[in-house]
C-alpha cells in the first residue's frame, strides 16, 4: 500500500471520526444511523492510522505531496 493521505486529510478524518463518535454517544444519532456513524468513524480513524484510503487508490487521488512521498521511500 502505497500512502495516499496527508496530515490535513489526517487531521480532518480525525475530527470527523471524532465529531461522528460524540453524536452517538451523546444520543443525538441513534439506531441503525448511529452504528453507521460508529462503522464510519472507526474506518476514517483506521484509513487516518495506516495513511491510506482504498476509495483514493481506486479514483486515483492522493493528497500527499510529490516531497511526502520521496521521504517516505528513504
Amino acid at each position: 500500500m502505497k500512502a495516499n493521505i496527508n496530515g490535513t486529510d489526517k487531521i480532518v478524518r480525525f475530527i470527523l471520526a471524532a465529531v461522528l463518535a460524540v453524536l452517538y454517544i451523546s444520543g443525538v444519532v441513534t439506531g441503525w444511523l448511529g452504528v453507521v456513524f460508529v462503522v464510519f468513524a472507526a474506518v476514517l480513524v483506521v484509513t487516518a492510522f495506516i495513511n491510506f484510503c482504498p476509495i483514493y487508490h481506486f479514483l486515483g487521488i492522493s493528497t500527499r505531496k510529490k516531497s511526502e512521498d520521496k521521504k517516505g521511500e528513504k
